[in-house]
């Protein structure tokens, strides 16, 4: 079991809300937290609240003109197009500086506890926006709390940071923020460019000293296709950088079922990521993990099951995927929603995937993708391309 793990959530956080019909339903981790609740996973962590984020902590990563752009936005809910304030991605509403603020103050929290050893791991499932740039909002994202912590970290004095991203979008926010800074390594797996916003996350992205990476997949990739692309990038990378702190977005919209997108992940294969990325925090990170949620717009299916199990798995206790949901769960869900909820914490699937050193097929679409990426960076880092 992991040592001191830590959830931080406030309920307030259900407050960053683009408005009804809008994807990023802050229902999806009203349920999330409730699932976990109920299965009993929020009793084998310590959960605690969190404050908004400053002003120059925001600045850390976000421009001053922007904050303020952002903070008469908040005050009068008038668009500013400018800034991506008022589109139909980034609707304007009152009080969205301070939502955005709370978000990333909540993302902070975690990195201040993994940081000065309060908790090894910390969970933030209203994190993850990582879209947001330095002078805009974008792709939901207003402020960029995965950045913003990582910026944090680096002025406490860390020097070696990892941060892996497998939101089924490019995390094009955060490579954008570090991709001159050798002391980040941002790794993203993500449907390809050519299908889906942001359009940006090509092979060819390296950043400073092969610092950026991307690995971008054929629309329906599933389980199998997937693993395999992960397990060929990112632990030797990862071992190879050797990171202070391992900091993860774990977007979930890369399932299925997700409406705004075409990979074909399960549950279980997202499940089998988070235990992947559990044990490279140790092996790599000497524990250090900060897990933030993400995209994810399947708000009942999907969302509330993929982060109770990623809680669980760091918690150290992880969730026997047959277990039932609990009765009074779905209840709620059907009171909140009208919908039916899932009956299993399981999509019923068993993930196998082939490791790359078995050979590499020319004809596989996958197969492609990751040569392309372990050829444009590997050699940056020592490490063999092909398998």
């Amino acid at each position: 079991m992991s040592r001191a793990v830590r959830v931080v959530w406030d309920d307030a956080l259900v407050t960053y809300d683009f408005g009804p019909g809008h994807p990023l339903a802050p229902v999806r981790v009203e349920l999330t937290m409730a699932l976990a609740r109920e299965m009993g996973v929020l009793d084998t962590v310590e959960t605690t609240g969190c404050v908004p984020a400053t002003d120059d902590e925001i600045a850390l990563v976000h421009k001053r003109d922007y904050i303020e752009a952002v903070k008469t936005v908040s005050r009068d809910g008038r668009p500013d197009l400018r800034y991506g304030l008022g589109t139909e991605d980034n609707p304007a509403f009152a009080g969205v500086h301070e939502a955005s603020a709370l978000v990333t103050g909540a993302t902070l929290a975690a990195a201040r506890a993994v940081w000065d050893g309060t908790a090894e791991h910390a969970v933030n499932v209203a994190g993850g926006l990582h879209h947001a740039m330095p002078g805009a909002a974008s792709g939901f994202c207003v402020y960029n709390d995965p950045a913003v912590a990582i910026a944090w970290l680096l002025s406490h004095g860390a020097s070696r940071i990892a941060y892996v991203d497998v939101d089924v979008h490019h995390g094009d926010g955060v490579q954008a923020a570090f991709h001159d800074d050798p002391r980040v390594l941002t790794i993203s797996l993500h449907e390809s460019p050519r299908t889906l916003f942001p359009g940006t996350g090509f092979p060819h992205e390296t950043g400073a000293e092969g610092t950026a990476v991307n690995v971008a997949l054929p629309a329906g990739c599933g389980d199998a296709g997937w693993l395999r692309a992960f397990h060929a990038v990112v632990p030797p990378l990862l071992r190879h950088f050797r990171p202070q702190v391992l900091v993860t977005q774990q977007g979930c919209d890369s399932h299925a079922l997700d409406p705004l997108a075409h990979l074909m992940l399960s549950l279980d294969g997202q499940r089998a990521t988070y235990a992947a990325l559990h044990r490279l925090a140790h092996e790599t990170a000497g524990g250090r993990w900060i897990a933030l949620g993400g995209g994810g717009y399947e708000l009942v299916q999907v969302v509330p099951r993929a982060w109770t199990h990623l809680i669980a798995e760091a918690a150290g206790c992880p969730v026997d995927p047959g277990t039932p949901t609990p009765e009074a769960w779905r209840t709620y869900v059907t009171e909140r929603t009208g919908e039916i909820p899932p009956l299993r914490m399981t999509d019923g699937r068993d993930p196998q995937w082939r490791d790359f050193s078995e050979g590499y097929d020319p004809a596989d679409a996958v197969d492609r993708a990751v040569v392309a990426t372990r050829k444009a960076v590997f050699p940056f880092h020592g490490l063999d391309p092909m398998p």
